[in-house]
């Protein structure tokens, strides 16, 4: 057989997921129009790259033509190569590779429901996919879909923070978790992340003084408590979360009275709680706190 004429494509695709509201884990698919295929086929959003044009770029772009949707896009990727040495092509007869790059990305978690652009394209239709139903073969995807699933494990996060145990009296000092984080409307204790090379002590300070609007002298260390669960970011990564909370004792000056000071932050109240009443559950509060008093603080 004599030598085919060679053709290359180079495409890049997303792995796109979210957990819903019922707790099922979710895949961002998009069907394929019958001009690409006969059969109801299901894929990753995505498509070929423009000479010249960014991989993730190419993305940002495939991605918001195939499911409406705004893309933040990760910095690597897998690739997947398909070689078909004799595939047909528009009457032509072709040795043809396709080579594919996978990449994790994430939309926020207030986006609208998907639906498609493009018009004539090679989409028909955009849906959030349970997992379950693509890796039991409900739906019926591309050899794509299934290698990149195969593949996919979300992205790590370990994140370490410090919180003050501030008592006065059956009081505690808590803060209330504003609706740009997770668990809107909770109360925790005041505190947060503690940066590259901030000491933890400091980080403390900080944190209480922005949150409630108070200056603190931090005491011993009481405990550690951590967290671990995989689901969907404020960002709307998906996520395999690990928090480290360090437990300190604090104190305030005598009469403070905390007020929320920052602005448009992750907490929107503070205030003394009884702790009667978290004990009692008339108070939604995070584990931590649970954690903290049961050490006696």
């Amino acid at each position: 057989m004599a030598n085919l004429p060679q053709r290359q494509r180079v495409a890049a695709y997303a792995v796109v997921m979210r957990t819903a509201a019922d707790g099922t884990a979710r895949v961002l698919l998009s069907r394929l129009a019958p001009k690409v295929s006969t059969d109801e086929l299901w894929t990753l959003p995505g498509g070929g790259i423009d000479h010249g044009e960014h991989p993730r770029d190419a993305l940002v772009r495939e991605v918001k033509e195939e499911t409406g949707l705004d893309a933040l896009v990760g910095d690597t990727a897998h690739v997947y190569s398909a070689h078909v040495p004799t595939l047909w092509r528009e009457g032509t007869r072709l040795d043809y590779q396709a080579l594919r790059l996978v990449f994790e990305a994430w939309v926020a978690t207030d986006a609208p429901e998907p639906r498609v652009l493009e018009v004539n394209g090679s989409t028909m239709d955009a849906a959030w996919v349970p997992v379950a139903e693509v890796l039991d073969g409900t739906v019926p995807v591309t050899s794509l879909v299934t290698e990149a699933m195969a593949d996919h494990e979300p992205f790590r996060l370990q994140r370490l923070a410090a919180y003050a145990v501030i008592r006065r009296g059956g009081d505690v000092l808590l803060t209330r978790i504003s609706s740009r984080g997770h668990h809107a409307g909770s109360w925790t204790l005041p505190g947060g992340g503690v940066d590259h090379g901030e000491s933890p002590t400091v980080a403390l300070e900080r944190e209480v003084l922005e949150e409630c609007g108070l200056e603190c002298e931090v005491g011993g260390l009481l405990g550690v408590h951590d967290v671990h669960f995989a689901g969907t970011a404020p960002s709307g990564r998906h996520e395999d979360f690990h928090g480290i909370h360090l437990l300190f004792a604090a104190t305030v000056a005598d009469g403070a009275e905390p007020h929320a000071a920052e602005v448009d932050g992750t907490t929107d109240a503070a205030a003394w709680v009884r702790v009667a009443d978290i004990e009692a559950g008339r108070v939604d509060v995070l584990d931590v706190v649970h954690a903290a008093l049961a050490q006696g603080a």
